[in-house]
């Protein structure tokens, strides 16, 4: 459970960066963009070539989010 927690330390949440959106690493990079790619086809290898500054960790954070999220887990804290 360690190696997802760490995972997930990589999603963060702020109000003022897309307004409040999960994004990755603090970057302006949301994880909604990352799920999106997949999901119409790409590898997890297409999306690192395609954006240089993610990293595998960061992909793996975006999927172990959405199965959180849609699994009705408590995935972030907002304060």
């Amino acid at each position: 459970m360690a190696k997802e927690d760490d995972l997930l330390q990589r999603i963060t949440v702020s109000p003022k960066i897309f307004g409040g959106k999960p994004i990755i690493r603090g970057m302006r990079f949301a994880v909604e963009h990352v799920l999106a790619k997949l999901a119409a086809g790409d590898s997890m290898d297409t999306v690192l070539s395609q954006y240089p500054m993610l990293e595998r960790e960061d992909v793996q954070a975006c999927l172990l989010y959405a199965y959180r999220a849609v699994a009705g887990e408590h995935v972030y804290d907002q304060s």
